[in-house]
């Protein structure tokens, strides 16, 4: 059996190690990582609804409580509490006999009256025919002409009294004055109500039309005086005009209810910098109450060839917002944005890109400014028609 001396073996092993490391050293030479695929997509430019959003609040087109004109118990209540009535329902009754004999009265005296006065004129008469003739003197003659001229004044106040009466007759059915929803009652049958202090019997309500107000503030007043020029008209002209209003509930989607532009202040509120502004809404179906807080959208004039991008595509650092787009020889470049209203899931830039540049619209993680990609190239589709928010 050979052996191997321990020097042969030792440079034996220096070779054996040598050739391993020259090995390694060819497997471990640093190959860069090829660019990061990113999507990419050209802006869509479409034509856009601008809008002005505000919040407000609804109240009742007329809110009246029902008052007792006349005092006495009450006799009848009419209505359901909460139910809907026409215009000239009754909805109580107040005694009615006192008043009732009240004008019978007055009746009296106005016939009364007009029999005295009938007679007195009949005197006048003779006495002037009389001082025609020399037979009586002027004085008689005056004295028939004021007592007639006394009986037509009292027959005169004759006549008012019956009108009174009837008036306060009239006050003991207290009716709706116009269609609406009547609160629960404030009084019971049998109640004395109308003496020193006014009663208040119920509140009816109108639900149909409605308002909603708000306010417009001060920069959104200039774009509303733009809009209009663009159209022709001015600030007065707003209530002349159909100016459509949009509002949803908190719990809607979107702005379903349609209205139109009922009222504008005639100044700007200069301690809240705001113009009080109000619109009118069909609501037959009640789906707006009085005291609902509300989204408010007024549609501005259609502005053509606006580019959008998707809203997750924007992002936002000291300098603003910004986007990220594949620039020559596909090295990402941002380019800080001004964006506009949202429409669908997709935002309007109002300035800092054209409609040839490749916005990166996903992989923002991976897409570094100065840095190349690999655009994978994408087509947005078209911006929902009901821009849900700002």
């Amino acid at each position: 059996m050979r052996f191997v001396s321990g020097t042969s073996w030792a440079v034996a092993c220096v070779f054996a190690i040598a050739a391993l490391l020259s090995a390694c050293s060819k497997e471990n030479s640093y190959v860069p990582p090829p660019p990061p695929k990113v999507e990419v997509a050209l802006p869509l430019k479409e034509t856009v609804t601008p809008y002005l959003y505000a919040t407000g609040n609804t109240t009742a087109v007329n809110s009246t409580p029902l008052v007792a004109r006349v005092s006495g118990f009450i006799q009848e209540i009419d209505y359901k509490d909460g139910a809907a009535v026409k215009a000239g329902t009754r909805l109580f009754l107040i005694e009615p006999e006192p008043y009732e004999l009240a004008l019978e009265q007055a009746e009296a005296g106005q016939a009364s009256s007009a029999a005295s006065a009938k007679q007195s004129a009949t005197e006048m008469k003779r006495q002037q025919d009389l001082l025609a003739q020399k037979v009586v003197s002027a004085s008689s003659f005056d004295q028939a002409s004021a007592a007639a001229a006394v009986d037509v004044a009292k027959q005169q106040q004759s006549a008012v009294d019956v009108k009174q009466a009837q008036l306060n007759l009239s006050y003991t059915e207290v009716k709706a004055p116009f269609d609406g929803i009547v609160t629960a009652r404030q009084v019971s049958i049998g109640q004395l109500v109308g003496g020193a202090d006014p009663t208040t019997l119920a509140t009816i309500v109108q639900l149909d039309p409605i308002y909603v107000n708000f306010n417009v503030s001060e920069q959104d007043v200039l774009r509303v005086r733009a809009d209009l020029a663009k159209r022709g008209l001015a600030m007065p002209d707003l209530t002349k005009t159909k100016v459509d209003v949009e509002v949803g509930l908190q719990t809607e989607t979107g702005f379903p209810h349609k209205g139109t532009l009922d009222y504008a202040a005639p100044e700007v509120n200069a301690s809240t910098g705001t113009l009080a502004v109000r619109a009118v809404f069909e609501n037959a179906a009640r789906m707006l109450l009085p005291g609902y807080f509300v989204r408010v959208r007024v549609p501005l004039l259609k502005e053509p060839d606006m580019l959008l991008v998707p809203d997750r595509a924007i992002g936002s650092d000291q300098s603003g917002r910004y986007v990220l787009v594949a620039g020559k020889d596909d090295v990402v470049e941002q380019r800080t944005v001004e964006i506009g209203q949202l429409v669908g899931n997709l935002r309007v830039i109002m300035s800092g890109i054209k409609e040839d540049d490749r916005v990166v619209i996903s992989g923002l993680l991976t897409a570094v400014p100065g840095q190349k990609i690999e655009p994978q190239t994408k087509t947005l589709e078209t911006a929902a028609a009901d821009g849900a928010a700002q």
